[in-house]
């Protein structure tokens, strides 16, 4: 499995902060998704937990864009692998912390994943219901569960699928890059 100290890993946040870049672009060249008209950017600034403490505050932009059609102007918010939702926490931390703490991970004990990433008791018991009851029911996981052989078993998720990721690429960054790619776009 991978390592928790992966989270503190500058690299990761780059490559996650690259992989939005290019997301926010793709959905910039389509145009707005309601009447055609041209995208431009409209970001904003979030302040998530649980990350490398000397980040700089650029990684914190969550990119967003908003038609410039007049009647339009409605806002589109591309794809990201930083940001879960409206979570407070970076996605990666909520990806790979509940990923850790299923099964006997004697690395990853509560006191340890809160004195690196903040994070607490009920926050990930309450991520821990998330990947058990809703995100296997949402329509991110039925896109991606059509496509994988053999089938994940939605209670071992999101371990498995976090693991399967690092089986193929071996370097965590991109296994983590890929996962969260894969779940925040689909297959």
């Amino acid at each position: 499995m991978i390592p928790a100290e992966t989270l503190h890993r500058k690299s990761l946040f780059s490559l996650l902060y690259q992989v939005d870049q290019d997301l926010a672009e793709q959905t910039r060249a389509a145009g707005c998704p309601f009447c055609g008209g041209p995208l431009h950017r409209a970001h904003y600034w979030r302040k998530p937990r649980g990350g490398p403490p000397e980040l700089a505050e650029a990684f914190e932009v969550r990119f967003s864009l908003c038609c410039g059609r007049e009647g339009c102007r409605r806002r589109v918010l591309p794809p990201s692998v930083r940001f879960w939702h409206r979570r407070v926490y970076w996605a990666p931390v909520v990806l790979l912390v509940t990923a850790l703490r299923q099964g006997h991970n004697p690395d990853a004990t509560l006191e340890k994943l809160k004195s690196l990433c903040g994070v607490w008791r009920s926050t990930v018991k309450r991520w821990q219901r998330y990947f058990r009851d809703l995100f296997p029911q949402g329509a991110a996981f039925k896109r991606l569960a059509g496509r994988l052989m053999p089938p994940i078993d939605p209670h071992r998720l999101p371990a498995d699928l976090l693991l399967r990721f690092h089986r193929n690429c071996r370097q965590p960054e991109q296994a983590i890059s890929g996962c969260l790619r894969v779940i925040a776009m689909g297959p």
